[in-house]
């Protein structure tokens, strides 16, 4: 039951709360946190005040973490009971940004108005009215294929269902709640990164477009979006690309030919899963102008670091760098792979002089499986796409990788064995060298340093394929 003392409040806001939920949670954050909603907010909120059902498919930094988190503190202000089931697929993103975020703008409150905000109290995995913490809170619950009933169990007059990241809520989260987010009267609002050319969240904008209020929140449109981030995003990728049309544009734009899904990427980051096996290490050296030395360090399930990348060093520099990594590491790495193509030749050599445990890989050489690659870069790059394929696998928040390894085309030839785009392909075409990808799909290769029966066998020529 609530107290007398915000009854009392209650009673003399009851004029404000009633505008601030006609208007939702825009006019909310405008006058109780001093934000400057956008014109994209501005058309959510008004949305989700008229239909109650809202999808938002955005760009990188449009504001939607913002728009989410504004709208937790104004539906526990402005209904009662009021309960808020918030959830996305990893735990970073839910706790590291959108509760954060609701932390954030409830210490706004607490400065313009302290009244209100002493209301409310914050912890890791709730947001509640002290007065009636069982009737009028939001709760933080991680969506995993094995925890499908994240959204379920709720039960309240008033219910606003809160989906983060929603292109990567495993699909039975959205059948069992199926029932709950068709409730009459409550609130659902999912926005995130369309990521996914299929689930709950596509559909939201395609074929049950009509059930909702299908809102897209073009980054090129933004108020907060820096035109040098777009441009810089245009002329490492290339406009066509898609991870500028998904980053960028907010568009869903999966690309059919590509070798890795960006859905796949996307959902290995900051995963809950415990590194085991040898750790081994894939290095790609650079050639000459913009290309980049690379340095990638994988254990059995899991990237350990985000990829480290040099320019225009030679051949005994990079040798140096790979020794102060291998000296200076906590677990030292049973076998490093280096390209040997170009300058990579060297580098193993002095490497190896230096005690290294390396491995000379040929990428230009005949693949492991004949039958259904052309070159051995083709079958490391696959064998990178069946690792993220296991789903039980983590990398780093490295935007740079992901969007490299979501890059590269393949094609079938007329021989039946499938070819990977090529560096010098995807230079020609406009888009960055993938040295970071490169380097991290050489930690597939096979062999070790210790079981060498025979000398490395250089390529004839420098270029790279």
């Amino acid at each position: 039951m609530v107290d007398q003392d915000y009854s009392r409040h209650l009673r003399k806001s009851v004029a404000r709360i009633r505008q601030w939920r006609a208007e939702g949670p825009a006019l909310f954050a405008q006058e109780v946190f001093g934000a400057n909603p956008t014109t994209q907010q501005w058309e959510a909120s008004r949305e989700l005040v008229r239909t109650r059902r809202v999808s938002i498919r955005s760009g990188h930094g449009t504001g939607k973490s913002a728009f989410e988190a504004w709208c937790v503190p104004w539906f526990l202000t402005c209904y009662f009971p009021a309960k808020v089931p918030c959830t996305a697929p990893t735990s970073h993103q839910l706790n590291d940004v959108l509760w954060s975020e609701i932390a954030k703008w409830h210490r706004a409150m607490r400065e313009r108005l302290p009244e209100l905000a002493n209301e409310f109290e914050w912890t890791s995995d709730k947001f509640r009215l002290k007065a009636a913490p069982e009737e009028s809170f939001a709760v933080a619950r991680t969506s995993r294929p094995e925890q499908p009933e994240a959204l379920q169990g709720f039960h309240s007059e008033n219910l606003l269902f809160l989906v983060d990241e929603a292109s990567g809520i495993p699909e039975p989260v959205f059948q069992t709640a199926e029932g709950a987010l068709s409730t009459p009267g409550a609130f659902v609002l999912m926005a995130g990164n369309p990521t996914r050319m299929e689930g709950y969240f596509h559909d939201s904008h395609h074929k049950m477009r009509d059930k909702w209020a299908a809102l897209h929140w073009n980054g090129e449109d933004s108020q907060l979006v820096s035109p040098e981030y777009i441009q810089e995003m245009r002329d490492k990728y290339g406009a066509d690309s898609a991870i500028y049309r998904i980053r960028v544009l907010g568009e869903f734009a999966g690309n059919p030919d590509g070798v890795i899904p960006i859905a796949l990427l996307e959902g290995a980051v900051g995963r809950n899963v415990q590194p085991y096996g040898p750790e081994v290490w894939g290095v790609d050296v650079a050639r000459f102008g913009e290309d980049r030395t690379a340095l990638a360090k994988r254990r059995g399930n899991t990237l350990l670091e985000s990829i480290k990348w040099w320019r225009d060093k030679d051949t005994m520099q990079v040798a140096g760098l790979i020794k102060l990594e291998h000296d200076q590491a906590k677990n030292r790495p049973t076998s490093i792979f280096i390209d040997v193509i170009g300058l990579g030749a060297g580098v193993v050599d002095r490497c190896r002089e230096l005690g290294l445990p390396v491995v000379g890989v040929n990428v230009a050489e005949s693949p492991s499986v004949q039958d259904r690659y052309s070159r051995l870069r083709d079958e490391l790059w696959f064998d990178a796409r069946e690792w993220f394929e296991r789903r039980d696998v983590r990398i780093p928040d490295d935007q740079g990788l992901m969007a490299e390894l979501s890059l590269p085309s393949y094609s079938v030839l007329s021989n039946g064995k499938i070819k990977v785009e090529g560096k010098d392909q995807m230079k020609a075409r406009g888009v960055t060298s993938p040295d970071l990808a490169d380097a991290f799909c050489l930690t597939f290769a096979k062999g070790s340093a210790t079981n060498i029966k025979r000398p490395i066998a250089y390529p004839k020529a420098s270029h790279r394929a």
